[in-house]
Order: C-alpha cells, then sequence, then structure tokens
C-alpha cells in the first residue's frame, strides 16, 4: 500500500497500553492516528476513511471484508470495570435503560444479558450527552469507558457487563479488536503487534502519562482489562456474534 496507514482508536483509558507506542512516535512514518469514540471509528472503518480501527466487534458481520490484524484487543475475563449497568434500583424494579451513545459492543451484551440471564422487562432507549444526569428511580442507564469509572461513584447498584457474560457463558469477552477492511503486508503487522506490545510492558509510563484519574490504573490493566487476543477470547467473541446475528437483537427494541 502506498502512504500511510490510518488507524483509527478509541481515546479511553483502557486503549493507552494499546496506542501508548503510536501517541509517542512509533511508526510515524507508517501510522496516520486518529482517536473518537467507538461508534465513530467502526463508522470510519465501515466507510472505508480508515484502513484500521480499534473498533466494537458487532460490525464485523456488517463489513464485506474484514481481518482482525493484531494479537491484542480490548477484553475481558470476569469483571470488566469500565462496561456497567447503572441503577438506583435493583435489576427487578428497573423500567427504562438509557443506552450509552458511545458504544456498539457494549449495547448488544446488555442487550442480551437483559433478555437472557436478568430476563427482565424493560424499554430500551437511546441516549445522547449528559444523559448520566437522568439514571435516577427507575431509569438505569448503561455508561462505558472513562465516564463509568465517576459514575461508580454516584450509582448504588452495579452491575458489571463483562461479569454477568462470563456467569452466563462461561466465556471472556472481546469488546473491541484491531480490525482492517482490506489485507495489510505481514511486515506491518509484526510491526504493529510490536508497537502494542510496547505500553503492555510499559504500564508504569502508561499510568504516569494518566495520572489524577478515578480509578485504580494498575489494576485496571493487569487485572480487569485483558488484552491478548488468545483462543478462549475468539472463542468468546465468536459465541457472541453467533448469537447476536442469530436473534437479530441489533436492530430491536431501541426507541
Amino acid at each position: 500500500m502506498g502512504g500511510k496507514i490510518k488507524v483509527g482508536a478509541v481515546s479511553y483509558l483502557n486503549t493507552k497500553p494499546l496506542i501508548y507506542a503510536l501517541e509517542h512516535g512509533a511508526m510515524k512514518e507508517e501510522v496516520d492516528l486518529r482517536l473518537e469514540y467507538p461508534s465513530i471509528i467502526a463508522t470510519l472503518l465501515m466507510n472505508n476513511k480508515i484502513d484500521v480501527g480499534l473498533v466494537p466487534v458487532t460490525i464485523i458481520p456488517e463489513m464485506k471484508d474484514h481481518y482482525i490484524i493484531s494479537d491484542y484487543c480490548i477484553g475481558c475475563d470476569g469483571e470488566v470495570g469500565s462496561v456497567c449497568l447503572f441503577s438506583e434500583v435493583p435489576l427487578e424494579k428497573i423500567e427504562t435503560i438509557l443506552m450509552d451513545y458511545q458504544s456498539r459492543s457494549s449495547v448488544e451484551l446488555l442487550k442480551i444479558l437483559v433478555k437472557e440471564y436478568w430476563k427482565i422487562n424493560v424499554t430500551f432507549l437511546d441516549a445522547t450527552e449528559d444523559y448520566q444526569a437522568n439514571i435516577q428511580d427507575t431509569t438505569a442507564g448503561l455508561v462505558i469507558g472513562d465516564r463509568a469509572f465517576s459514575q461508580r461513584k454516584i450509582s448504588p447498584y452495579i452491575y458489571d457487563l463483562g461479569l454477568a457474560w462470563k456467569i452466563f457463558t462461561g466465556l471472556p469477552f472481546v469488546f473491541a479488536a484491531w480490525v482492517s477492511n482490506k489485507k495489510l503486508d505481514s511486515s506491518f503487522i509484526r510491526a504493529f503487534n510490536k508497537a502494542n506490545l510496547y505500553g503492555l510492558n510499559h504500564l508504569d509510563e502508561v499510568i504516569a502519562s494518566n495520572r489524577g484519574k478515578m480509578f485504580d490504573l494498575r489494576s485496571y490493566y493487569t487485572h480487569y482489562i485483558k488484552y491478548n487476543m488468545d483462543d478462549e477470547k475468539r472463542d468468546g467473541m465468536n459465541f457472541f456474534l453467533q448469537k447476536l446475528t442469530s436473534v437479530n437483537y441489533a436492530d430491536n427494541d431501541i426507541v
């Protein structure tokens, strides 16, 4: 390929180890890095505006061509910490759920858990900016990313979606993977994997550059988020995508 590879990634704390080297000059001759929230990165990749994206895995069935190019992902094997349903009341008393507008995989995961695991009857509502102020009474909210850390200080009931999925299926969950919409040179992929690994091997540097946050980042990066895209995570991802497409949750029930 001629020119730089256009790479899109999420600007959340959970991506910082993976993009640390890229943000600090690694592959600067090969990569043009753009940071957005997940649903925007997904749209850019599907519309061929970027070549590679750290994207919600829910878009994979919608892509004409897709290639998972990296050994690393944003996943969990139990609690994830930053993808939660927040409420002022217990699950059985929730009537409405506000769905985080920045997410895709988390939205579909929540719908599966609500219908098949928790088995509660609720109304799903699309949310806009500042929707967290409306998480009150019987209205709960799905909050992802860095904003979930602040919401943890507010809501008395917190339902971690990674933990719920693990209990429900026994599998880990992959929220986002590095996906390209075209075949890339193996030399680029090797260098890209090396850049991802750099931040994971230099967590002290990553944490030092993100001080003052509302969560223990060392625990977050080593206990909550699981970055290796191993066979077990691929199994969890494939099971999620099969369930998603078989029931067609992606088009259901949000008003």
